[in-house]
């Protein structure tokens, strides 16, 4: 097999639009004792307004690497990332947290919620270190948030009083309430089963649909059939960088689904 990276995009398509992340040439080297771990061997992409993007591989492909700096957990060894046009590699680390929380909206698969807090709590701690907003401010845009993704019936309930799917959806709110540049979800469906895997796949769905950009990082290949296009790595190189044209509805495969039994 030819050892070049399969590109059959981004030249070729016609999304044009603004460039909310950049990657030119990224490289992650980490020194484990005397050896030198090459995690990412020059990644390089563009990712623009709008789209829906997984981003998939086995382990040890370099996907939670990259997931670290797109995150700006990390930052390169070499090349350089630009987010929403700032460039990341020579921020320091508080000038990083301050972007990290103007741009980004993180959706985890363990959820990583406060157990004790209510939904509503739980989706106004991102505006926590926001000056723009008082404490009123903060309840309004975390209800909006719950509402939009279906939880406007549980702002007062906390963890324990809600399933998987129902904390995933505060998750999910919660990356949404400070308006960010981009969402990052990492395995966001990883602890789902899988009815409630499909509806959070609609749910995202939903959300690109209303036009915001979205990055899914992820080892199920199946999730890719409902993105707009999808990023696999191997061995710290992009292999495959290629846009869906034919989309799968999440809503179609859900009502698809053999009806749930109960206990």
């Amino acid at each position: 097999m030819d050892e070049k990276n399969i590109l059959t995009s981004p030249s070729g398509d016609n999304r044009g639009g603004k460039v909310v992340i950049e990657l030119q040439d990224v490289k992650r080297y980490f020194k484990v004792g005397s050896e030198t771990v090459k995690a990412l061997r020059g990644i390089s992409f563009k990712i623009y307004e709008g789209e829906f993007v997984t981003i998939q591989g086995t382990s040890g492909s370099g996907k939670s690497t990259l997931l670290n700096q797109l995150g700006c957990l990390d930052t390169p060894t070499s090349g350089e990332y630009y987010l929403d046009g700032v460039a990341v590699r020579k921020m320091s680390k508080n000038a990083r947290a301050h972007l990290r929380n103007q741009k980004i909206g993180f959706v985890f698969q363990n959820y990583n919620l406060l157990a004790k807090s209510t939904a509503v709590e739980n989706v106004e701690l991102p505006l926590m270190y926001n000056n723009k907003y008082n404490s009123k401010m903060r309840r309004e845009a975390a209800v909006k948030a719950l509402q939009e993704v279906g939880l406007g019936d549980r702002l007062e309930h906390k963890s324990n009083q809600m399933s998987g799917g129902q904390m995933q959806r505060v998750a999910i709110a919660r990356a949404l309430v400070n308006n960010p540049t981009i969402l990052l979800a990492d395995e966001a469906t990883g602890n789902l089963d899988t009815r409630t895997s499909f509806e959070m796949l609609v749910l995202f769905q939903k959300l690109h649909a209303e036009g915001h950009t979205i990055i899914f990082v992820t080892h199920n290949p199946e999730i890719a059939e409902y993105s707009s296009r999808n990023i696999n790595l191997r061995d710290g190189k992009i292999r495959e960088d290629t846009i869906n044209t034919n989309i799968k509805s999440a809503a179609e495969a859900l009502a698809a689904l053999p009806a749930p039994v109960d206990d």
